[in-house]
């Protein structure tokens, strides 16, 4: 499959959650060519629940970056076939997700265990579901949105 025509541009936002913690929101910009092909309809989340450092509710260094580490590898290995692409990162609150767009959850599953051969047993757990309309990631491009404004 042909390399996706979307680039590597991020924002980042800050919410919070209902609890009134802080989250802070990261998306990828410039994805309208994805969604306007109406092929991306499958919605794969990772989430990974820690332990907050403070009463912020972020993660500690040590996590933070494996996380990081963590969410390279995925991402490198999914933007090499094009079958899935990260649109969005939400951390705060004692959990981090990372919300992908697929064309083939099976495929996406097989490389995530390839992107994570590497690592120790981590602890995520998956969440999947069909968005053909985005509305997940256009939720929380609304909402970034808003907040940039004020």
């Amino acid at each position: 499959m042909a390399k996706l025509k979307i680039g590597n541009e991020w924002w980042t936002s800050p919410t919070e959650s209902m609890e009134g913690k802080l989250i802070m929101v990261t998306g990828r910009k410039n994805v309208e060519s994805l969604i306007e092909s109406g092929k991306y309809n499958d919605r794969i989340e990772i989430s990974w629940k820690y332990e907050p450092e403070d009463s912020k509710g972020m993660p500690d260094y040590k996590t933070s970056s494996l996380m990081e580490e963590v969410g390279d590898a995925i991402n490198e290995k999914l933007m090499k076939d094009s079958t899935s692409v990260m649109t969005g990162i939400y951390t705060g609150d004692g959990e981090r997700n990372w919300i992908f767009y697929t064309l083939n959850p099976k495929k996406f599953q097989f490389e995530l265990n390839d992107a994570l051969k590497n690592f120790e047993i981590l602890p995520i757990t998956l969440y999947a579901e069909k968005d053909p309309d985005w509305a997940e990631y256009k939720e929380m491009k609304e909402l970034s949105e808003i907040i940039d404004e004020d």
